[in-house]
């Protein structure tokens, strides 16, 4: 990797701790913060009490760390939220609001089969502006933009929050903007709905799809990603950012289907200035030494790479590698390597990886796998089960990547 910018990793005791993960790895201008559990980091164990209880607990670590490392939640740009019970948003939002004072982040709200432990109702993580950069940058009092257009729908979010080069948009729905309610029709239309909030959010902050960078497309139905991508063909007829799709068991509203978004923002925050930035380049990269997708293995743009959703799959073959999950796992992780390689850059160039498994009780032979493939501090990471995986694997996995020498005209 050319450049010299340097990769923050850090863990503090006030939050639970993981052997397989580091609480927050900050590169340049963000910092990204792993999955919290609802554990009590003096106990050691879950908290009991509900959901609320184990909700305050996910952003109470959240806070630890954030605070650890001189940051305050106001600087949260983007929050997941997993979930076991669909149900349970509403409690937790009667919650989430309170831990900060100005806009609301950013926010991607899912029911998954399951979450690393078997107590445990929520998992939360999140991403957060770092104006101070990574060494040798110098600290720049960048200032968070958060927005909204009464174009798409509303809610107990950001429709979108800038800072620095990087957008990120709140998972659109399929809802009307006018009615607030879900589009009639099935799993085709409401994908075409939550492209055309996308784009009405990216439009009302004179931005187009053509700065998307990442989009992770959460289905009801695996057997619906066929329809999704068909549809999505139609909103990126030359360009397709990079990509993961992720089976969930249930969505805000019985929706069938929900779009998180990551967008290239040339024009920076201020005090950036357009002039210097306007023309950064989006960088999509393929290799035929990974089985090809209808979407981009990485696009780069500023300080970071998005590597699609990788499944273990063969390259020669382009089926799924035999063996259990351990073989699988480490197809996946070879995959996402052999990608990064042909963009010059190393596994621990990367800051974030999500994992989705078929079983939560795999993550200790998927563990096994993972560490071999890092030699320095582990990257921040995400993990849960789902009721399926495309082509039948039992794991996926994607990954955000540092990058050190920018995108043009960057030096």
């Amino acid at each position: 990797m050319s450049g010299n910018i340097i990769k923050f990793s850090r863990n503090t005791e006030r939050a639970p701790q993981s052997p397989f993960s580091t609480q927050t790895v900050a590169f340049s201008h963000y910092n990204n913060i792993s999955a919290q559990l609802p554990i009590d980091p003096v106990t050691g164990k879950v908290v009991m009490g509900g959901i609320t209880a184990q909700a305050k607990q996910c952003l109470n670590n959240i806070k630890a760390i954030v605070e650890s490392i001189n940051h305050v939640m106001d600087d949260v740009v983007k929050l997941n939220i997993f979930v076991k019970h669909i149900e349970d948003v509403e409690a937790i939002n009667q919650v989430y609001s309170s831990y900060f004072e100005g806009p609301l982040p950013t926010r991607t709200t899912v029911a998954v089969a399951a979450l690393p432990l078997q107590e445990a109702l929520v998992q939360i993580d999140a991403l957060i502006s770092n104006g101070e950069g990574t060494t040798p940058q110098a600290p720049c009092p960048l200032i968070k933009i958060s927005r909204n257009t009464d174009k798409a729908p509303l809610g107990l979010y950001s429709q979108t929050v800038a800072f620095s080069h990087y957008n990120n948009l709140a998972s659109q729905l399929p809802l009307n903007s006018l009615t607030g309610t879900l589009v009639s029709g099935g799993v085709k239309e409401q994908t075409h709905q939550c492209l055309i909030n996308i784009k009405a959010v990216l439009s009302s902050i004179d931005h187009s799809m053509e700065d998307i960078v990442k989009t992770t497309i959460f289905v009801r139905n695996i057997a619906d990603i066929d329809v999704v991508n068909q549809v999505c063909n139609a909103f990126f007829p030359a360009y397709v950012p990079a990509r993961t799709i992720i089976n969930v068991a249930a969505l805000p509203m019985d929706a069938l289907v929900q779009i998180d978004t990551v967008v290239s923002h040339g024009d920076g925050t201020p005090p950036q200035l357009p002039e210097d930035t306007r023309f950064l380049v989006i960088e999509a990269n393929n290799t035929p030494k990974v089985p090809a997708q209808p979407y981009s293995h990485t696009v780069a743009f500023s300080h970071y790479n998005h590597i699609s959703g990788q499944l273990p799959l063969d390259v020669k073959t382009g089926q799924l590698v035999s063996g259990g999950v351990n073989e699988q796992a480490r197809q996946c992780l070879n995959n996402i390597k052999t990608i990064i390689e042909s963009v010059d850059h190393v596994m621990d160039d990367i800051v974030k990886v999500n994992i989705q498994v078929r079983n939560i009780a795999d993550m200790e032979a998927i563990n096994d796998v993972y560490t071999t493939f890092f030699s320095g501090d582990l990257p921040a990471r995400t993990c849960y089960a789902v009721g399926a995986i495309p082509m039948g694997a039992l794991v996926q996995i994607d990954a955000v990547v540092s990058n050190c020498e920018g995108t043009p005209p960057q030096a």
